[in-house]
This record gives structure tokens, sequence and C-alpha cells, in this order.
């Protein structure tokens, strides 16, 4: 048997909370780009353009925007894993000092810890430096609970305490599988010449758990690696996707459908339209279309391609990042006392902010900052018959200094008084699987209705409520009542609860934490928030958001969820509207020039649409829009109730735009070409040309005027978008006609725009069309009842206050008392509440008071096996 007394640097186990490595990043950042219906729908389209003379728009039309988007995606992926990274070497080169013994004894280790220090692996203890072979641990890794736990040895082993004795050692454990269950453990130590004597939870060190007051430890390893009970509790880090980005993904396949239809139709009117004119009779045309039915199919759905827009997804990118920065940028979600700003560790789910209807929120740190502050006047520190007992309960629960213990009393410095306290335990009743179901039975038909009523249940019923036979009644239950409170659960039962809500019920989820143990639910949630609290950096390296404080989630939610889930939808419905607008048009045209495949818009026209004349509106709109101000969104939350119920972007909404677009398609095709047969154009040039120039002129007006008017919030950079795109586009429109010959490009224009502006039906058509396709949505705007939100709006507008006016919901309450009576839920911890205050953290020493129920070691007996005044014993 071999002895090696080492010194060991031995880190918490090596975590990693990023999305990508160097490896992986490639394969991983691809497939999670091609799951977007978009993206694998116009790799499509590249793809056919490669095929000789298919296209009618080029070979790469498709390919460079498609690879620029996965450039621009990949960089801002790259970003913000890159913080990911840089977050978790901070807390991996977190280094605790330890001496450790190791010894082997049938393949099992001995291990042998200093105070203080992070267990790294499971282990069976046989001795502890405490009295009774007692010890202390703080589980705050795994379970979130602060107060300090008793393990003690078995009194086979508690004697074994210096290395001779160890060494002699010889015999066996035996004990269970691994597994995920924090608080059971089976196991028996077999030692020769001694009856075997059974091991439990009271006699394991789980990894990740921190030793507290407690000089060493003498143990045997029972788990490690990803046998540990912490790493079976641990979930994998999902892809995770907003609900708009299903949904829009959904409506993407749905109008891929519809192209495909456009396609076809195209298609066989091309080849009804070659059968009756044939090369004889139609000698004096250019006949460049293929007579292949399939051949013209792949040409009409590369020339429709852009009827779901390509521009959407880099435009989306750049809002996304943008609003991540406002979150970062927010200086009323700073938290000056540690320097922690809020903080969005990915971009992808801000629109997910706006539609929370489950939230999970962790108790302990989360909820109180692990600070409790009692506020007492001189008089009331002094010792009173009245409170002989209440006060010493409050001031051991509220971190006041602990100076020395006696078997008997204990004396503590309160408010820089010294004060001699006497103290009992209490015990806490245990929930049973029987409450669970008469809980149910008795709610009758009220059950899966929001009742005023809380359920409280524990871990161990917990176990029994998430299995298969009750999950359903458990779950009815937890929707019937306004709170659900889960004691003492593992992290992996708050990743379960939160996966049970997630799928079973049609709502985004939020899961808040600031502990390891809450890593579980915060990956499984829609949206994880983490909050740099006082138990590490775990909840934190593994969220989408981080906070700094609970009370910052108000504003998350209420001003940046709800203005974010504002501004993607209205930016996604707009490209949408102003890419079918233009490309419904080319089906239009089929009509009229034989399903030849040939484009009504000029080559160049038509490619910068996307890329400069309608580039602006979208990003203003996903970018400063809103739907009303800071203030009013805090004042009245009854707002976001219109994002969390998806009220402006769902199936219906989006098909209601793509109608629309479809009508204003139709106006701004067929009325200039009438309208333009009784101008004085003919002398100069085709119909075909003036169609052509007319309808772009009126498609770029009318789309920057439909931007106008969803816009709720002007700025300067609003105005600019709108009345500066469509200056841009006349001045091209006048410059591209002149150039030629001095730049070799597009002879066809030359002259175009002199011919057309000085047709007066060109002018009247530029003022009448825009009216008739915006008239219907200006009409159609006005309702009989007016909202909350157009209540609120028409009041900023007219610069009243609205918290000084009336307003009142449906059932006639006044929306200003309840919107007051909620803003104290959130109300902010004093500025002079610091994490940097908490005694947990500046205090390294002190004495345990665990109120654990059903310890292994009475609380009584605790109390009376110290004595300050005696030397406590070494390895």
């Amino acid at each position: 048997m071999q002895l090696l007394l080492i010194v060991v640097n031995f880190p918490f186990r090596f975590s990693s909370t990023a999305k990508y490595g160097i490896l992986t990043f490639l394969p991983r950042f691809l497939y999670e780009q091609i799951r977007r219906a978009a993206n694998a729908f116009f790799l499509f389209i590249a793809l056919m353009q490669q095929i000789p003379d298919v296209s009618p728009t080029g070979r790469y039309t498709t390919l460079v925007p498609l690879i620029f988007i996965l450039t621009v995606a990949g960089i801002k992926e790259i970003i913000e894993d890159y913080k990911r990274h840089k977050a978790d070497n901070t807390v991996n080169k977190k280094k605790t000092t330890g001496w450790v013994l190791l010894s082997y004894l049938y393949n099992r280790k001995y291990i042998c810890l200093c105070a203080a220090v992070l267990c790294s692996k499971s282990a069976a203890v046989l001795s502890y430096s405490e009295p009774q072979a007692m010890c202390y641990t703080e589980t705050s890794n795994l379970d979130g609970e602060t107060n300090l736990k008793i393990r003690q040895g078995l009194p086979l082993t508690a004697s074994f305490q210096s290395l001779e004795e160890l060494m002699v050692l010889s015999g066996r454990l035996e004990c269970e599988g691994p597994n995920r269950h924090l608080y059971d453990f089976t196991g028996t130590l077999r030692l020769e010449n001694h009856n075997p004597a059974p091991l439990g939870p009271d006699q394991v060190l789980l990894r990740g758990a921190q030793l507290r007051n407690t000089q060493w430890v003498v143990g045997i390893v029972v788990y490690t690696g990803h046998d540990s009970k912490l790493m079976q509790n641990s979930t994998k880090a999902p892809l995770k996707r907003s609900n708009v980005e299903r949904v829009t993904n959904m409506q993407i396949l749905v109008l891929f459908g519809i192209l495909l239809v456009m396609a076809l139709v195209s298609s066989i009117g091309a080849a009804i339209w070659n059968q009756q004119h044939t090369d004889e009779a139609c000698w004096y045309l250019s006949r460049d279309i293929s007579l292949n039915f399939w051949y013209n199919l792949l040409t009409f759905i590369i020339l429709y391609n852009n009827l779901i827009p390509i521009s959407l997804l880099v435009t989306l990118e750049v809002v996304r990042f943008t609003q991540a920065l406002f979150i970062n940028w927010d200086t009323e979600m700073y938290y000056a006392e540690t320097d922690t700003p809020a903080m969005a560790r990915t971009s992808n789910l801000n629109e997910e902010l706006g539609q929370v209807k489950y939230l999970f929120s962790d108790k302990t740190g989360t909820l109180t900052c692990n600070i409790i502050l009692l506020f007492l006047s001189e008089k009331e520190t002094k010792l009173s018959s009245r409170l002989p007992h209440q006060v010493p309960k409050l001031s051991l629960c509220l971190g006041f200094v602990f100076t020395a213990r006696t078997p008997h009393s204990v004396i503590i410095e309160a408010v820089s008084v010294m004060c001699g306290y006497k103290f009992s335990p209490f015990l806490a009743p245990q929930a049973t699987r029987a409450t669970l179901t008469a809980h149910c039975s008795s709610l009758g038909d009220s059950l899966r209705k929001e009742n005023e009523l809380a359920l409280i249940i524990d871990g161990q019923t917990l176990k029994y409520a998430l299995s298969f036979e009750v999950r359903q009644a458990f779950l009815d239950l937890a929707l019937s009542c306004k709170a659900v409170i889960c004691c003492r659960v593992s992290p992996l039962q708050k990743s379960e609860i939160v996966d049970m809500v997630k799928k079973h019920v049609k709502a985004i989820t939020l899961a808040i934490g600031d502990g390891a143990n809450d890593v579980g639910m915060i990956q499984t949630a829609h949206v994880g928030v983490g909050i740099s609290g006082n138990e590490g950096m775990q909840a934190t390296n593994s969220s989408d958001y981080s906070i700094a404080q609970f009370s910052y989630l108000e504003k998350l939610l209420l001003v940046h969820g709800a203005w974010s889930y504002n501004r993607v939808t209205k930016c996604i419905l707009y490209c949408f509207y102003k890419n079918v607008v233009l490309y419904i048009i080319e089906l239009w045209f089929a009509f009229v020039n034989g399903f030849s495949g040939q484009i009504l818009f000029e080559r160049w026209c038509i490619g910068l649409y996307n890329v400069i004349f309608t580039a602006l509106p979208p990003f203003t709109l996903g970018i400063v829009d809103r739907p009303c101000s800071q203030q009013n969104m805090l004042r009245f939350p009854q707002l976001y109730r219109i994002t969390q119920n998806a009220e402006g972007f769902n199936t219906k909404v989006f098909w209601g735009h793509c109608i629309n677009a479809l009508i204003h398609s139709i106006i701004l095709f067929w009325f200039p070409l009438k309208v333009l047969e009784h101008g004085n154009y003919r002398k100069h040039s085709r119909t075909q040309t003036h169609v052509d120039h007319s309808s772009s002129s009126y498609v770029v007006v009318t789309v920057c005027l439909k931007a106008g008017m969803e816009t709720t919030a002007w700025t300067r950079f609003s105005h600019l978008a709108v009345w500066g795109s469509m200056v841009l586009w006349m001045l091209f429109f006048a410059v591209y006609s002149a150039i030629w010959p001095t730049i070799p490009i597009a002879p066809d224009m030359l002259g175009q725009a002199g011919r057309v502006m000085q047709c007066w039906s060109f002018w009247l058509g530029l003022i009448l069309v825009p009216t008739a396709c915006l008239l219907k949505d200006v009409v159609g705007r006005r309702t009989v009842r007016k909202s909350l939100l157009e209540e609120v709006q028409e009041l900023e507008a007219r610069a009243v206050d609205p918290g000084a006016a009336v307003l009142r919901d449906a059932s006639g309450r006044s929306l200003n008392e309840r919107a007051h009576l909620l803003t104290r839920v959130f109300r902010k911890t004093p500025s002079s509440v610091g994490r940097s205050n908490s005694v947990q953290q500046t205090v390294s020493h002190g004495y345990a008071f665990s109120q654990e129920e059903h310890g292994v070691v009475s609380q009584s007996q605790v109390v009376r096996s110290y004595d300050t005044t005696r030397q406590r014993p070494s390895l």
C-alpha cells in the first residue's frame, strides 16, 4: 500500500457554458442556421441558379447575399460566444488550496480536505475534526440553500484520525450506483474485524458542497466525474429559438408552398401560350424561353424566390444585436455597488422577453440577495423581558457577528451592543403524497382554473408528483394556483418542473436564479436569467440574460421585452409586406408577356430595392420604434398582455399583411398599366418601359409611406428612413438614366427619367396610386372602442401625463390604482444594501446554526458540543 502526501491546487469542476468550441463552431453554427427555413430555402435557390441558363437573374444574385448573411450571423455568434468563454475562464481559474492524502483501498481513495474547500468529488466520510465526528457543509451549489448542514461520520470510524490508523484499514465499501437524487444514498461499509455499518446521506459529502467551519475531513471517494450527483443533475445547454422565429419559420414554409403554386401556374401558362403561338405565327419574337416544362418551372421558382425576403435575415441580426446593446447600456439596470451592468448574453431571444407567462424563480439569494436587514433602534437592541426569544432568533438569521459560544449560550455582537441569548430549535412540517392527492380532489370543477391558492411542496413529495402516474394531476393542480412554491428540490427537479410546463402548456417560460443549482432550469426555460449573486457565477454564465438585482427583471420584461417584441415583429411583417408587393407584380406581368420568364423591373432597380431603396425603414421599425414611453410601460403593466398574448404577431396577423400586400400589388401594377395608355409616352418608347419605371416609383413611395403608418414613435431616424428613401429613389432614377455611355451599364435606361417625368399621368399616379393603396389601411385602423394602448398613445401625443388621467379596464377598475399596487412588488433594494456587505462574503469563519429538518445531530446536541475555550484536535 503506497502513501503519498501532496499539496494540490484543484479548482471546482471545469465548466463551460459556451455554445461553440473551435472544432464544433462550423458544424453547429451551420446546423443552427439551416434550421431556419429561410436560410434552407435560399441555399436551395443558390444551388439551382448554378444550373446553366436556368436563372433569369444570374448565378450569384442569391449566393453572394446568402454568404454575406451567414458571415454577419457568424460574426455575431462569435462575439457573443467569446463573452461566454471569457466568463467561463474567470470562474474556472478560481482555485482553492487543500492538503490531500491519497492511498489505495480496493480501488477506492482516501481523501482529506481542509476547511472551506470545494469538494471536487463525492466522498463517504470516515471522520471529522469537529466534536461528535461532525462537519458543516454549505450546499448552495446543489440545492441553493445557504444554511449550513451537518454531516456526521460513523461511530465505527470516528476515532480514525491518524495516518497510522488509516493505513491499516482494510475492507470494502458497497453503495448504490450513480443517480441524481441529492438527498438519498444507500451504502454499507464492511471493515475487517468489524460488523457491517450502514451509510446514508448524512455520511456523504457531495461534489460541489463547501466545507465550512471544519478543520479537516477524512473520507473515501465514492463518485467522480460524471458519476457525481452534481453532474447527474446537470443538463446540456440547448440551442434556443424564439417563438417568433418558430412562427416565422412555419409561415415561410407555407409561403414557399405558395411560391411553388405560382411557379406551377406560370409554367402551365407558358406551355399553353407556346402551344397556341408557334414560331411561324410569332416570327417577330425572340423565343428565349425553353419548351421544357420542368426547366421552366425552375426558372419561375428562381424568378419568384424573393417573395421570401432574403434581406430579412441580415436585418434581424442587426436589429437584435442592437437591441442587446440597449440592454447592456441601460444605466437603470446597472448595479453600482458591485459594478455590474445588465448583460444580454444572446440576442436571439430578445422578443421572447416580451411573451413570458410563467416565471420560475429561485428563492434564496434571488429574491432576498442572501441579505435580510433588521432595522432596530438603540432601545430595541437592549435585552428586554418582552422579547427574550424572538430577537435572538432573528439575530441568528440576519447575519449578526457571532463572537463566542459555550455549551449553554451564544454571544453575538448586535449593533455594537454585546448581548447574550438562549435559543431553541424549531421543526417544520413535512409534505406527503396524500396531501397532493387531497388537494387535487378537493378542487373539483375549479381544477386548472386560477384560484386564490398557493401550492407548497417539498423535494421528497415532488419525486412522486413528477412520476408518470400523477404528473398530469400535479400539473393540473399547479395551474390551478396563483403561486407554486417548491422547497428543497434538486437542480434536476427544478429543470423537470420547467420542462413539464414548457411542454404541456403553450406558453413562454422564464427561469431566474443566482446559483449553480439553478443552471438546469435556466437552460431548460425558453428564457434563462441569471443574477450575479453570492452563490458564484455559474447561473450568470449559463443564462441568456444576466442582471445584478431581481428588481431589474421588471424593466427587462415590461420595457426591453415588450419593446423588442414590438420592434422585431413589426420588422418581420414589414419585410414580408414589401417583398410580396414587389414580386407578386412579376406574376401579374407574366400574364401579359406570354409567361416568357422576363422581368418587369430593370435588373439593378430590382437588385437595389431591398439593399438601398427600402433598407432603412425596417431598421428604424426594429431599433427605434416603440409603442409608448418607458415610464408608461412600467406604469401600466397591463400593456405587457399585448405582447404576452402575441396579439401583434400570429398566423392571422401575418397573412393579413400578406393579403394586404397582394391587394397593393394589384393596384400598383394594373392601375399604372391602364392609366399610362392615355399618356403622351407612345411617341417616345414602349408601354412596358413606362409601366416598369412608373410602377417602380409607385412601389417605393407606397412601401415607404406604409412604414410611416406602422411607426408609432417618430424620431429623426424615422423621418430620414421614410422621406429620405423616397428622395433617394428619385435621385437614383434620374442619375441612372444619364450615366450611359460614361459608365457602360444599362444602355436601355438612357433618357428614361426625363421621358417618364414629363408625362402628366405619371405625377397624377404618384398621388393617386399610393393613396388608393393606403386608404384601406387608414380606414381599417379606426376602432369603435379604444384599447388601453391607444388611449396611452393618444395622451402621449397630446403631451398629457397618462398617470394623471383615470384609465379603466373592461371591468371598470382603475388601471392607475392597479399599476400603483404592482410597482410595489418590484420596489428596488436601497442602494446602501450591497452584496459586498454580505456577511457570507466577508466573514470566512463563524459557527453553524443549522436548522436542517431531521438532521443527523439534533440542534441541542450541536450547541452543547462546543466550547471555544478549548483547542480543536488536528490531524
